[in-house]
């Protein structure tokens, strides 16, 4: 989904305050303005759309949005609490660069929380309830057919926050959540089949549970987040 300013129809351009992230102009309804907003950039980085490295300002993306500066202000700012972007004063803000370390680094430490955690989960939550779970597993692999990252993105994080739950504990599922929207951005480039090959471990990894085969639950997870990097 690309969002741009343009002076003719299908023709982006840049303005004042930094370049426009992309081409298409989304209806923004009045309602929840700050979160649609929020929504909208969060996916503008995932496809790449706001570009590592450069600086937009409120007042640009807002006219792009057809609103005011504000709620594009607050959203950013909310974006600059997950990390994704930096205050650059009297400018805007910049989109926050990441090289392959620190994503390699994020994908550890999402591997640490997670691979005790449903390895816990094998054992004692019962076979029935990991069937609750199959139609976002299925979801992912949808996504993964179109082979749109943002579309996938957002079915991949359901799917893990779903499992998380499981657990029992908010702020497990709150840290883990914003340890994958931060691994998320800059988009790492990933082909429609490495995308499906993707969604297909998250269905391998419900058997595993279902089954209560704490080693291939271990293996999956461990394989699952080293593929991401």
């Amino acid at each position: 989904m690309k969002q741009g300013v343009q002076d003719s129809p299908g023709r982006p351009v840049a303005a004042p305050g930094g370049p426009a992230p992309a081409d298409r102009r989304v209806p923004i309804q009045r309602s929840s303005v700050r979160g649609q907003i929020l929504d909208a950039l969060r996916t503008a980085l995932v496809t790449g759309d706001l570009r590592p490295g450069e600086v937009y300002s409120a007042p640009v993306l807002g006219e792009r949005f057809g609103v005011s500066a504000t709620p594009v202000r607050e959203a950013m700012q909310q974006l600059a609490l997950e990390g994704a972007v930096e205050v650059v004063p009297n400018r805007g803000f910049r989109v926050v660069e990441r090289g392959a370390r620190e994503l390699a680094e994020l994908a550890e430490v999402r591997a640490l929380i997670e691979v005790p955690v449903m390895v816990r989960l094998a054992r004692t939550v019962p076979a029935e309830r990991w069937a609750g779970l199959r139609p976002l597993a299925q979801e992912t692999v949808r996504a993964a057919a179109t082979g749109c990252p943002a579309a996938y993105a957002e079915t991949d994080r359901a799917f893990h926050g779903a499992l998380l739950a499981l657990a029992g504990n908010e702020q497990l599922v709150r840290i883990a959540e914003d340890l994958h929207r931060r691994a998320q951005w800059p988009p790492v480039r990933r082909g429609r089949a490495a995308l499906v090959a993707d969604a297909a471990e998250h269905v391998a990894l419900l058997d595993a549970l279902a089954a209560g085969d704490v080693e291939a639950v271990r293996g999956l997870v461990r394989r699952h987040f080293a593929g991401v990097c």
